[in-house]
């Protein structure tokens, strides 16, 4: 059946930024689909409801704290999923992010921690994770990236540069790996998540809403639905590309001035 191929029946998936938002959509998803889920994040109490509601359908879940910009700890996260479930098929590389910030107020050491943080992380975590892929047949990789990596907007030269070059890293890796471990990103619009929704009031929603083509913000679903694709055996052909999920933005929706010198 055509819908089989969306499920990822005992698959062992690893998803960063796991507490919250995004990745504990994605991780949620993943259980639904029939995987085994490793939810790691900074919180361990938010980790932890992640992977308590994940095992609601009747998968294993592991919540492990973890904070992505520590080596030692990628490296027990590795470790852990290992000696748990000895295997790993699906990395989901979502933690990141970085507040926007005037260039002229940027300095070297933020500019080079928004850099870590994004895209670093993601390739240690790759590196320690596709040996196991490997071993196992093969599997998948799905790097949350950002429109914020191809949409202009002021105030967001790390970040942006960041992301850029998360989804560049993705078509390179894209091709190294193939055809064995697929690697593909998820190039997010505005969502609705905890960190945005403090900044939005009724007035700002409307903007946003106005300026971006399909006329609502985003949701974690939105972002989980692509996630799920992009890791199951439907996307077996898909591999090195950027799935823009936006709502169809070509500009900038973001509704705050930027700053001018």
């Amino acid at each position: 059946m055509i819908f089989d191929r969306f499920r990822l029946n005992d698959k062992v998936a690893i998803i960063t930024g796991a507490g919250r938002g995004i990745g504990a959509g994605i991780a949620l998803a993943y259980a639904e689909a029939g995987a085994h889920v490793v939810c790691a994040a900074r919180t361990r109490e938010q980790v932890e409801a992640t992977a308590q509601e994940a095992r609601r359908h009747g998968h294993r879940a592991l919540g492990l704290v973890c904070d992505v910009n520590e080596r030692p700890q990628l490296e027990e996260l590795v470790r852990q999923t290992m000696h748990d479930f000895g295997r790993i098929d699906i990395l989901v590389n979502n933690a990141g992010g970085w507040p926007p910030q005037p260039a002229l107020e940027t300095s070297e050491r933020t500019f080079e921690q928004a850099l870590r943080f994004n895209v670093t992380t993601a390739f240690l975590l790759t590196r320690l994770t596709v040996p196991h892929m490997l071993q196992g047949g093969g599997g998948s990789i799905v790097n949350i990236s950002s429109a914020a990596g191809r949409l202009v907007m002021a105030g967001f030269v790390a970040y942006g540069t960041a992301k850029a070059a998360l989804s560049f890293m993705t078509r390179e890796l894209g091709r190294e790996f193939a055809p064995k471990v697929r690697v593909n990103a998820i190039a997010v619009g505005a969502v609705e998540t905890s960190a945005l929704s403090p900044f939005l009031n009724d007035e700002l929603r409307a903007k946003m809403e106005a300026l971006t083509p399909m006329r609502r913000i985003g949701t974690v679903e939105d972002i989980a639905l692509g996630a799920l694709y992009l890791a199951s055996p439907a996307a077996s052909w898909v591999t090195g590309k950027v799935f823009e999920i936006d709502g169809g933005t070509e500009a900038t929706n973001w509704p705050f001035e930027g700053p001018t010198i």
